[in-house]
């Protein structure tokens, strides 16, 4: 048995793929079957002569997706896509397939949504896909080189992180508990017990968007580091994207090519990054005649202007403290603001990162609890942190679907998850 990605190490020797047909043509004597098995596609030749005619005819009237077991001779071509084929001398059907809904034509993306456990099988949706798995593959080898430690946050959580408007409620034995909105908090403890720690999984957030940039569903890598102030953490973001966009280009090119990704622009992703203060880029926006007033949050339209102006991301720091969480410090210089910062992806992607540097002060944090009409309880774990050896400590949370999509090009972020979950739509 061999994989598509490794019958070059096969040529001149005869083997067999397993997979599924993903196309076919005929020209007289020869039907050319792609047969895809996962880790890439295939053609395989039918030559008439070659083959008992029963195999032939069986080809021949294959419908698309048909599982199937191809032995052939590997053989080397330039002409054929990959650089390979296979000579078939067998065709073993496991499986034909029923009149396949999705065909070469043009689909609405709402017929494909709904089928989206068959357009999983594209080789657009292949790529994409293989993208993210290389994306969430660089951000494990970035922390662990790092001496990071992983810790798993829960789903289920007593208590909001970043806003009581945005939470999912679930009942729990007759309790009201909530899924996760972030493993920040989670996050803050583990950099008390050891030091660097990051988590990844799933956070939710019900937040009545169909914007391009929303899901309700969404992975988050989250690194919490004690000892670290807002400059450390910004250039622990900074070296972090820069790490993860030059491992993907080097591990998934083919891909991103075949996206029609404009590589160059991805190659200029290097430090450093501009950073600009929210009043400068306050500034900014007000000379390009747009009314935005100090102490409101940016939205997609003032972070796309903004990002506009560089080749690469561009880190916004320290924001109105009223617009940001209540975990976040307040500037010394200036209580006014928080020491936070968010990064912007450029091409009009928008934040991948937010983040900042966390309030360790007990009175201070119990007092902002209170001024955001939170509940004390169920964030009394939360101030022991405080009690108990409090230091200085920062992180980020970088969503992994937006990273996806600015690296690949993709204008909205339902394809960058394979079962996307946003306002209207939680099947298939």
């Amino acid at each position: 048995m061999a994989h598509v990605a490794r019958v070059a190490a096969h040529v001149g020797q005869t083997v067999t793929i397993e997979g599924w047909l993903a196309g076919k043509r005929s020209s007289g004597k020869l039907v050319f079957l792609q047969v895809r098995d996962g880790t890439g596609t295939i053609q395989c030749t039918v030559f008439r002569p070659s083959v008992p005619p029963g195999v032939f005819a069986e080809a021949s009237r294959l419908p698309q997706e048909s599982s199937l077991r191809v032995t052939g001779a590997v053989k080397e071509d330039a002409r054929a896509p990959g650089g390979f084929e296979l000579q078939v001398q067998d065709v073993d059907v496991v499986s034909p397939a029923h009149e396949y809904p999705i065909t070469p034509k043009e689909h609405g993306t709402a017929f494909l949504l709904d089928r989206r456990h068959l357009w999983l099988r594209s080789s657009r949706q292949h790529a994409i896909l293989r993208v993210r798995a290389s994306v969430v593959r660089a951000c494990r080898s970035y922390f662990e080189e790092r001496d990071f430690t992983l810790l798993d946050a829960p789903i289920f959580t007593p208590a909001a992180c970043e806003g009581t408007t945005t939470l999912f409620a679930v009942d729990y034995f007759g309790d009201r508990v909530y899924l996760t909105q972030s493993g920040q908090l989670y996050m803050e403890a583990g950099a008390m017990a050891f030091g660097k720690v990051y988590c990844l999984g799933p956070t939710f957030r019900a937040e009545k968007s169909k914007t391009r940039r929303h899901l309700t569903e969404f992975w988050m890598i989250e690194p919490e580091v004690a000892y670290l102030d807002l400059a450390g953490d910004m250039d622990l973001a900074e070296d972090f994207i820069v790490s993860v966009v030059g491992r993907v280009l080097a591990e998934r090119r083919a891909e991103l090519e075949l996206l029609g990704r404009d590589l160059s622009a991805l190659e200029r992703v290097q430090r450093p990054f501009p950073r600009i203060s929210y009043d400068e880029a306050l500034e900014a926006l007000q000379a390009e005649g747009h009314a935005h007033e100090w102490g409101d949050d940016f939205g997609a339209d003032e972070e796309t202007v903004l990002a506009s102006r560089y080749d690469r991301p561009v880190m916004i720091h320290r924001y109105p403290a009223a617009c940001k969480a209540f975990y976040m410090k307040n500037d010394p210089d200036d209580p006014r603001l928080a020491l936070c910062v968010d990064v912007l992806a450029p091409e009009g992607h928008g934040e991948i990162i937010g983040g900042g540097q966390r309030e360790d002060d007990l009175d201070v944090l119990q007092a902002k609890i209170a001024a955001h009409g939170l509940p004390e309880e169920p964030f009394s774990w939360y101030l022991d942190l405080r009690r108990y050896g409090s230091v200085p400590h920062a992180g980020f949370g970088m969503g992994i679907e937006r990273m996806v999509a600015w690296l690949c090009g993709i204008h909205h972020v339902r394809e960058t998850i394979p079962f996307p979950r946003m306002l209207e739509r939680t099947t298939p």
